[in-house]
């Protein structure tokens, strides 16, 4: 109105639509200084997001929370959602699926041990996959074994093969992590698919022989190993899909830091959105924000 009535001052125009010229400067100061705290805000997001590229949101705005107390911004996470989609930051989740497992071969298949049971501590419960990466001209095949109570990836494996050897030695690296008091006192269940690599002798002797429970899933259904499925997802989705690698010892040098990036950094809602390390090291009690998977 003041653009079509330049010679009627602001005052006036003020006066019949029953506001006060305060409140008028009042009304862009604070979008200015909505203005500079969005832009503050997605600064932040983007060193977040220089490790950790597919973050979403919600973890974002837990990790924000220092930097938000410091500069003094409040702000909601719906708004939180509003700043990132309108600077095109959203994450976008891709479903892919190629199955590594084989369970057709002779050796001895075990149950599942799990079914009715939640673990109430670290290294109570751990869960084992294999997945594959797709690297410069090749496929490489990473092993995984992750405590199910603190989200810990506590061994893992790179290889250009789905040989046993590979799994062997996560397996190895899993136990290298237990403490003398907790071998002590173990009672650890180790679950996995019916793949070839978990059934074989050498990877059973191995649990054997340090009195580890041998569980197994029963059919097809991803449930029956979720947390090792989700924790292959994240690793594959959010971070290395993002990185063009070479050659296998490439590879291997960022699998490194990427699982050291999940483990210390990425705060997980089924873990009271704290870090697996900071759970499995402390044996924190935690909200569980997500389903048990395990109970039907």
């Amino acid at each position: 109105m003041k653009t079509i009535y330049p010679k009627v001052s602001l005052g006036r125009f003020c006066r019949l639509l029953g506001i006060t010229r305060q409140a008028y400067y009042q009304h862009f100061w604070y979008k200015e200084q909505l203005s500079f705290e969005d832009e503050l805000i997605v600064c932040e997001v983007l060193k977040i997001r220089k490790h950790h590229r597919h973050m979403g949101t919600r973890k974002l705005y837990e990790l924000l929370q220092p930097f938000l107390i410091d500069h003094q911004i409040k702000i909601g996470r719906d708004r939180l959602f509003d700043v990132l989609s309108a600077h095109n930051l959203l994450v976008r989740r891709k479903k892919r699926q190629t199955i590594t497992t084989n369970s057709f071969h002779r050796f001895k298949k075990y149950s599942n041990l799990i079914k009715n049971f939640t673990p109430n501590a670290s290294n109570q419960l751990w869960v084992s996959d294999i997945t594959y990466w797709k690297i410069e001209n090749s496929f490489v095949y990473i092993s995984l074994i992750t405590d199910a109570y603190s989200r810990k990836i506590v061994g893992y494996h790179l290889a250009d093969h789905l040989q046993t050897s590979g799994i062997i030695q996560a397996l190895q690296m899993a136990i290298e992590s237990l403490t003398i008091k907790t071998m002590n006192n173990l009672h650890l269940i180790h679950h996995s698919d019916r793949g070839t690599q978990y059934c074989s002798n050498e990877y059973v002797k191995l649990l054997q022989e340090n009195d580890i429970a041998i569980s197994m899933t029963e059919n097809g259904d991803p449930l029956e190993n979720a947390i090792a499925e989700r924790v292959n997802g994240i690793i594959k989705e959010e971070y290395l899909t993002d990185y063009q690698v070479e050659n296998i010892h490439e590879a291997n040098q960022l699998l490194k830091v990427v699982v050291n990036l999940y483990n210390n950094e990425r705060p997980h809602m089924s873990i009271g959105n704290l870090t697996p390390n900071q759970v499995h090291q402390n044996n924190l009690k935690t909200e569980k924000l997500w389903k048990n998977y395990y109970k039907k």
